[in-house]
């Protein structure tokens, strides 16, 4: 139980801090050598579920608007989730099974944090009203990279953003917006190899999992959409760099 609770805070934090929620994900049971139900794709899916649940909670209003109002808006965020959508169908399991070594995620956070800082170079000026159809593509296209472990949907979406001439807030708001039909998906995608899946599982466990990851993933929008108001994102990128390390130590104590 204290395994699932701390695993809903991970998932429900470093889902929408520029971090990488599914390295930590990765990391923690390899690190603590945690295993049994907190180590299965139905539990995942719950973590997932909670954080979805945080974004319609945070965001309803918003997609209220976005489909009486700002069609325009939601024809953009639709198309610029088409690239991560796909590049997740096709890739997946690859990714699942190739690409999640606690090596490569250290890898990662040092190259997307690298570029973090890089994008923190770029003149801000655009509000979210503002987001044009190449500005929408750019920045589906960097989430689609996002499903490599360790390079953060958050991260190298708001680096887009970044990139295009965002403001921080409104980067990080249109990331979140983008990033609620990808999570959808992939949580829905999930559930249904879960539903495959055989044997007899602890429903209080996975509950507990979906409400400290809801909670947190509350918390840690409102958190960053406040932060970015005012701060930059150097310091998520020294994270990121200390992580590495971490997971590189960790590596050669393993062997």
């Amino acid at each position: 139980m204290l395994e699932a609770i701390i695993l809903g805070v991970v998932q429900g934090t470093t889902e929408f801090l520029p971090v990488s929620s599914t390295a930590h994900l990765i990391l923690f049971p390899w690190f603590f050598n945690w295993s049994g139900e907190v180590d299965t794709l139905t539990f995942d899916v719950a973590l997932h579920a909670g954080t979805l649940f945080a974004l319609l909670l945070c965001f309803w209003r918003d997609w209220m608007e976005l489909v009486s109002k700002k069609q325009r808006m939601l024809g953009l965020i639709i198309l610029a989730s088409i690239p991560a959508g796909v590049t997740g169908f096709l890739f997946n399991d690859l990714i699942e099974n190739s690409l999640r070594s606690p090596f490569i995620i250290s890898m990662m956070l040092i190259a997307v944090g690298v570029v973090m800082l890089v994008a923190e170079k770029s003149y801000k000026y655009k509000g979210i009203e503002s987001t044009g159809l190449k500005d929408a593509l750019v920045i589906g296209i960097a989430q689609a990279v996002a499903i490599v472990p360790g390079v953060s949907r958050s991260g190298i979406t708001i680096s887009a953003g970044l990139f295009r001439g965002f403001e921080r807030e409104a980067s990080a708001r249109f990331s979140f917006l983008l990033s609620t039909p990808i999570i959808g998906g992939a949580t829905l995608l999930h559930f249904k190899k879960a539903l495959g899946s055989q044997g007899n599982h602890d429903l209080q466990l996975f509950l507990v999992g979906l409400i400290s990851s809801f909670v947190t993933g509350v918390i840690a929008i409102k958190f960053l959409l406040h932060f970015l108001k005012k701060y930059p994102l150097n310091l998520f990128v020294y994270y990121r760099f200390v992580l590495s390390a971490v997971i590189i130590a960790g590596i050669w104590l393993k062997e």
